[in-house]
């Protein structure tokens, strides 16, 4: 969407002759972490542009952020990195049918010193002496994946009975759960676990992993095998309630301006 069609959605959601009422209101968005670097910018653009609304953001996992919603915190816009926690909202009548916005794929980041590579990652992984991390599945869709990850490398065949329970009971979740530490201030928490030592290798969305190594140098991003490679579909709602504004700065995201802002902070194509 042009920052121009941010007049004409709003005027089209009904707000009439109160839009420039309705535009200054505030649109609260509830968000996957891994989005902030990405919906920081992409707020502040639907804020300058003509009829925008002021954006406050609320980042975490989307799993505890859904359970939030479904507790009954109040916002606008749910921008979740699954397509389930979203369809969980509309499903207890809390929020509008879920759109895909974005998709993303699991990377390994790993220290400097560590020897891993796509063709030999599977085994690498199941090194009992190599540390991890994860996030915390159920709680955050990133562990989620890295647990199907798991799945799909016991499936490669009989080399690799057990992979999943051994790899499981190995992985260290240190993000995205309730009791997880929050991430530091500016900078990536995937970078600083790995720089302090935390973990040896961390398998995490691309996006953040490139992040991670922009950061610290030194890191290394290894991409998945193609077998057991798992995309991860990003999937935005309006919540019940929610104002035309908000409907304007869900149609932002869903338009080229944002989607090419996506698409340079490492996301595909919805």
């Amino acid at each position: 969407m042009r920052r121009r069609d941010v007049l004409a959605v709003l005027a089209a959601s009904g707000a009439g002759s109160g839009l420039r009422a309705q535009a200054s209101d505030e649109v609260a968005v509830y968000a996957a972490g891994s989005l902030r670097s990405a919906l920081g910018e992409i707020g502040r653009r639907f804020e300058a542009a003509p009829g925008g609304a002021r954006v406050r953001f609320v980042f975490g996992a989307s799993g505890l952020l859904k359970d939030r919603l479904l507790a009954g915190e109040r916002a606008d816009v749910f921008a979740s990195a699954n397509m389930t926690h979203p369809q969980a909202l509309f499903a207890a009548g809390r929020a509008r049918a879920p759109q895909r916005f974005a998709r993303n794929r699991l990377c390994v980041l790993a220290r400097p010193e560590v020897a891993i590579t796509t063709v030999d990652l599977a085994e690498r992984l199941l090194d009992p002496t190599l540390r991890v991390g994860t996030s915390t599945p159920k709680a955050d869709p990133s562990g989620d994946y890295a647990f199907e990850m798991f799945r799909r490398i016991e499936v490669r065949g009989a080399a690799f009975a057990g992979a999943y329970q051994r790899l499981a009971d190995k992985a260290l979740q240190l993000t995205g759960g309730p009791a997880s530490p929050p991430p530091p201030a500016g900078r990536s928490v995937y970078g600083a676990l790995l720089e302090s030592r935390q973990a040896d290798v961390f398998v995490t969305y691309c996006s953040n992993a490139h992040e991670a190594a922009r950061e610290v140098e030194g890191l290394k991003v290894v991409e998945l095998p193609g077998d057991i490679d798992v995309a991860a579909d990003y999937g935005v709602s309006l919540l019940d309630g929610a104002s035309p504004a908000a409907q304007a700065f869900t149609a932002f995201l869903l338009g080229d301006e944002a989607q090419g802002l996506l698409a340079r902070q490492g996301f595909a194509p919805r």
